[in-house]
């Protein structure tokens, strides 16, 4: 077999001596002796995910390298390769994104709390039954998800 001498277009971070990326018009190419093997649009973090995962799969690179090069931590690389191994690459882009959201509060959970205020229980009683924590009630309370009755002033 014969090797391929890696050319490289001016433009190209090497990662190492036979793997590079580059940008442009808005995408991430990752190169491997020059040719194209891998793209994710700049702002699509899961195809990034999926990419990084793949070149630690494939051996194309190390850890070190990868992180060096990228200025991405290595548990984060290490966590895309150990997904990558363990769920498939379905899982970069099948699942759904839940960070921002409270799991344990949801719209029928909403309700039963919003009876439960509007009675005139307390916050802390309402996540004893409820099986959340007083924080996540205020969260909403705070967030307008929940609302709860002014107490009339007693003069």
């Amino acid at each position: 077999m014969q090797k391929q001498l890696p050319f490289f277009p001016s433009n190209t971070k090497l990662i190492n001596s036979s793997l590079g990326y580059r940008k442009q018009d808005g995408y991430v190419y990752y190169l491997h002796n020059g040719n194209p093997i891998y793209c994710h649009s700049e702002t699509d973090r899961n195809g990034y995910r999926f990419c990084l995962g793949n070149l630690i799969m494939n051996n194309l690179c190390s850890i070190t390298e990868l992180s060096e090069s990228l200025g991405e931590n290595r548990k984060n690389i290490e966590r895309y390769a150990k997904v990558l191994r363990e769920k498939g690459s379905s899982w970069f882009f099948a699942r759904k994104e839940t960070r921002g959201q409270c799991h344990k509060v949801t719209g029928e959970k909403l309700l039963s709390i919003q009876e439960k205020l509007d009675k005139g229980n307390s916050k802390y009683r309402i996540a004893q039954e409820e099986g959340i924590s007083e924080s996540a009630v205020t969260y909403h309370i705070d967030k307008g998800n929940l609302t709860v009755k002014k107490k009339p002033n007693r003069s």
